[in-house]
């Protein structure tokens, strides 16, 4: 098993990339609002970034969701292609970053889930 993180910063696309998961019949996630470090920052009086610094790095989103869902090893292709579907490519700019993290123990989820091949 893995827990997929998926830092969505084209926040437009959630619902399509919900409906994709759902459909490719990956049904549990949670959403959280989040906040990426430049924007953050670009909110705050910071000398940290000037000002030409701070328009760089902000790309016009106030914030964006982080999605987490713990899926089989075998899910992960299937989650690759509804992203590439829903929202595009990760390799453009303020599209979103995809990471897995091993686990080794879950409790409180339905054991049908996991275990459907």
């Amino acid at each position: 098993m893995k827990l997929m993180v998926f830092i969505l910063n084209k926040v437009e696309s959630l619902d399509f990339f919900l409906e994709g998961l759902a459909a490719a019949g990956i049904g549990g996630a949670t959403i959280i609002e989040s906040a990426g470090l430049a924007m953050t920052l670009s909110k705050l009086d910071s000398s940290f970034l000037s000002a030409s610094l701070r328009a760089i790095f902000s790309n016009g989103n106030e914030d964006n969701r982080t999605i987490l869902s713990v899926i089989r090893e075998d899910q992960l292709d299937t989650v690759r292609k509804v992203i590439y579907t829903t929202i595009g490519p990760l390799s453009e700019p303020n599209t979103g970053i995809l990471f897995t993290v091993p686990i080794d123990y879950v409790e409180g989820m339905k054991k049908r889930k996991l275990d459907e091949k």
